[in-house]
């Protein structure tokens, strides 16, 4: 294939096509090594936007010994007197736990082919150690490191069955076997292949085949400079590509350099130069097109990190901080400061990923055996990247610093490593112009100075629509029943034989005890009562109505905001009238606001999963323009960090912004951060730990650079973020910290730490904390009256609670 050809094809290959196999092929003799440098990056950066990612690991070296003789390994020996031939399960519990100091989420099983089909020494150690192949004894040892470390096992064991790989399956995130060469001449007298079985071509792609059956996210690659062709390098590439094709489940392509070793039979081999991997990886990159993780590992050719990005590659594969690399233990592990150092010199961003790519965490259940599925989740954020915070929602836990309010302030940002894709979008967010979802999507990624350069924007913004206030509002929530005939997986405060009885009694207040707390809460100063409860199955539309009445007939001044779309939608049906016929009537017993809960993620794919039989994303927005309508503002609300992913979100926001752009009803947009603790969901291992701290201050920061300036206030809330939570999302776009809330139950339920109340004093301390001006606002951000919060600041103690009890909803 001639260049001119190469770049005829490019704009195709970019929009996914791929090279025949006869023009892939022609490329065996191309050497315009620019052109194709210059290609393969194309594509990278189209696939991979400006991320290179690695693998945070451990190496365990399970046995030494194997059947094969490769010519150039030192990894693999005989066996040596008074040495045993396995690791004992405490010393590879001691190297799985060293990992885990170390911040690893892999466990890496390298180990030598079928052993025991060799040597007696190992036969003979299994029987001891009570398995009867190496492999049944690898199944036993990663299932330990799984349940007591919590390391994804990432297993490299060789030749496999099917029964092999599906026993591995089971305890093991991802698996893998290089193909090295699909050239049969390697395995002949006098190649580096011969005498070792394994390393037969067929053999090693029916393996890889056989995994393609079953499902398995599956690591191969080709080993270059050991005796093949440009030619074959490429007829192995196109073997691997027909597999992927047919299965997907390649999740990368390594492409290794040969390193000549004393005391082998290739020691005085020829290595091949940089050239020539880069030449390498530049084809691997356009024969395999942009999606594609492709790797080549960094301590094989230090210095030339630079160069090795140019090539196309977006992976540097797993980086140990613990244990050597036990194939090529001259060549040592750049720092991971280095690491990251390195890729920021060539222009790139260095993430964690996990032994599972992230296209394939986001089909968890395709890829994943059942009991490793949950595993798996649990240490992903919403990319599918590797979950490097312990913070979560509702945790009295520390912030981590990498996203805090100093580093958004800090001297250290660099607006030179920010991309141009970003800045150019936020140029778009300071202008109001309209972002798709691919870009707002590009906003959430952001990583590192990208991070701090978005919050700086969505402050930026801030400051024009709300200045230096920060408003809040003395509030109190009424959780009138926790019976609820639902079953939204995310929820634990609903209660009774219709739902998840997780903990606490189920209950429906009487409507003297409504009455009584809205009479206390006005008595301390509140200018609002938020309504909301489980959808009682006795509950009816009049249920409703009666305590709207009810609450204005003693406060005729207290505003009530009440009522979900879905507390809306079922009290219609009940009634037997249509949804604007019952907001018309709430609104003449006195309901003043409607709360935008309920919403949950505006997306029908996610609302199957989290809550099946609850309203669709229609209903919701229908309800909510019919209430803009007859003039009832309302709230708007987003519930993320459990199973959905940054397409969802920007979905959301752009429903919202649509919805709003036509009533200009919504008076604010409150993210809500998915607590897991004790949700259904993640009990039963389908849900991630609630977003990532990063996640979480960016869901806000993004609102306000895509809802601007329709929406202009954007809301945080206390009792999942924590107070230093708080103040760094006011430090990217927050402009207001909810109510007060006096009794908050449904965070508490699910595992939130924060407590139930945050009095005014308290407020206003955190707003002057970072140097803002706190005002105590009504619900429709009016400045409360002065005698409002007066009183607020004077308040008495709560009075206990009183909840009553509902038997006929309780579980025996």
């Amino acid at each position: 294939m001639k260049i001119i050809v190469l770049a005829d094809r490019l704009d195709d290959i970019l929009r996914g096509s791929l090279l025949s196999d006869e023009d892939a092929l022609a490329l065996h003799d191309m050497c315009d090594l620019p052109a194709l440098l210059a290609a393969a990056a194309q594509l990278r950066d189209r696939g991979h936007s400006n991320r290179i990612s690695y693998s945070r690991k451990v190496f365990i070296p399970l046995t030494q010994l194997c059947r094969d003789v490769c010519h150039y390994c030192t990894f693999a020996h005989p066996p040596r007197p008074g040495q045993r031939v396995y690791l004992n399960s405490e010393e590879i519990l001691a190297i799985a736990r060293a990992g885990v100091e170390a911040g690893c989420k892999e466990a890496l099983f390298t180990l030598g082919d079928k052993p025991e089909l060799r040597y007696k020494a190992a036969r003979r150690e299994l029987d001891e150690l009570g398995y009867p192949t190496t492999i049944a004894y690898l199944a036993a040892m990663a299932e330990l490191v799984w349940r007591e470390t919590g390391l994804l096992p990432h297993m490299n064991p060789g030749i496999l069955t099917v029964d092999d790989l599906s026993t591995l399956r089971r305890v093991s995130a991802s698996q893998g076997i290089m193909l090295e060469s699909a050239s049969e001449r390697l395995c002949e007298r006098g190649g580096p292949h011969y005498g070792s079985p394994d390393k037969r071509p067929a053999v090693r792609l029916e393996t890889i085949r056989l995994a393609g059956e079953l499902h398995i996210p599956f690591t191969t690659g080709i080993l270059i400079g050991i005796g093949e062709t440009r030619r074959e390098r490429i007829e192995s590439l196109l073997a691997l590509r027909a597999l992927h094709q047919r299965y997907g489940h390649i999740q990368e392509l390594i492409i290794q350099n040969f390193r000549a070793k004393p005391d082998t039979k290739m020691a005085e081999a020829p290595e091949p130069d940089l050239a020539d991997l880069l030449w390498t990886l530049a084809i691997t990159r356009i024969i395999f097109g942009a999606s594609m993780n492709i790797q080549a590992p960094p301590n094989l050719s230090p210095g030339t990190y630079a160069q090795l990005v140019g090539a196309g590659l977006n992976d540097w594969g797993g980086i140990s901080p613990v244990t050597p690399d036990h194939v090529n233990p001259e060549a040592r592990w750049p720092h991971l400061q280095e690491l990251a150092d390195q890729t920021a010199l060539a222009g790139k961003q260095l993430v964690e990923r996990l032994a599972v790519y992230p296209s394939y965490i986001q089909q968890n259940n395709l890829w994943q055996d059942a009991q490793m599925a949950p595993a798996v989740l649990k240490l992903s954020d919403s990319e599918g990247l590797a979950r490097v915070e312990a913070w979560a929602p509702g945790e009295a836990v520390a912030i981590p610093e990498a996203y805090s309010r100093q580093t958004i302030h800090g001297v250290s940002y660099q607006e030179s490593r920010v991309s141009d894709e970003i800045k150019a979008l936020l140029a778009k967010c300071m202008q109001a112009e309209p972002l798709n979802e691919a870009e707002i999507v590009r906003l959430f990624e952001a990583r590192g100075d990208e991070y701090t350069a978005v919050c700086r924007a969505a402050n930026e913004l801030r400051k024009r629509v709300s200045g230096e206030v920060v408003s809040y509002v003395v509030n109190r929530n009424i959780n009138y029943t926790n019976i609820c005939y639902f079953h939204c997986q995310f929820c634990a405060f609903s209660k009774g034989k219709l739902s998840e009885n997780l903990r606490g009694m189920p209950y429906d207040l009487a409507l003297e005890e409504v009455v009584r707390r809205a009479q206390e809460a006005w008595d301390r100063g509140a200018t609002e009562v938020c309504m909301q409860g489980g959808i009682h199955p006795e509950y009816t539309g009049d249920t409703y109505l009666k305590m709207c009445r009810a609450i204005k007939d003693v406060l005729p001044d207290m505003h009530i905001h009440a009522f979900s779309p879905l507390e809306v939608w079922q009290g219609a049906q009940t009634l037997g009238i249509t949804v604007p016929e019952l907001l018309k009537q709430l609104k003449e017993a006195g309901l003043s606001t409607l709360p935008g809960t309920a919403a949950e993620i505006l997306d029908d794919e996610v609302r199957a999963i989290i809550c099946p039989d609850k309203l669709k994303t229609d209903q919701w927005l229908y309800v909510m323009e019919e209430a803009h309508k007859i003039g009832l503002r309302t709230t708007s609300t987003i519930m993320y960090g459990h199973v959905e992913q940054p397409k969802h979100w920007a979905r959301h926001l752009l429903r919202i912004k649509a919805l709003q752009e036509r009533t200009g009803g919504f008076t604010e947009f409150v993210p809500l951060p998915f607590v897991h603790m004790e949700a259904p969901m993640f009990w039963k291992g389908r849900a991630r730990q609630g977003p990532t701290f990063r996640e979480a201050v960016l869901m806000h920061a993004v609102a306000r650079l895509v809802l601007y300036p329709v929406i202009t206030n954007i809301q945080v809330s206390w009792v999942k973020m924590g107070k230093e939570g708080v103040q760094t999302v006011l430090e990217a776009g927050g402009n207001d910290i909810g109510g007060t809330l006096m009794n908050e139950s449904i965070t508490r339920a699910a595992g939130g730490e924060f407590g139930q109340e945050l009095p005014p004093a308290q407020m206003e301390a955190l707003i002057k904390e970072i140097g803002r001006i706190p005002l105590q606002r009504t619900t429709l951000y009016r400045s409360a009256p002065v005698e409002r919060h007066h009183t607020a600041f004077i308040a008495p103690e709560l009075q206990p609670i009183v909840l009553t009890p509902s038997k006929r909803y309780s579980r025996t």
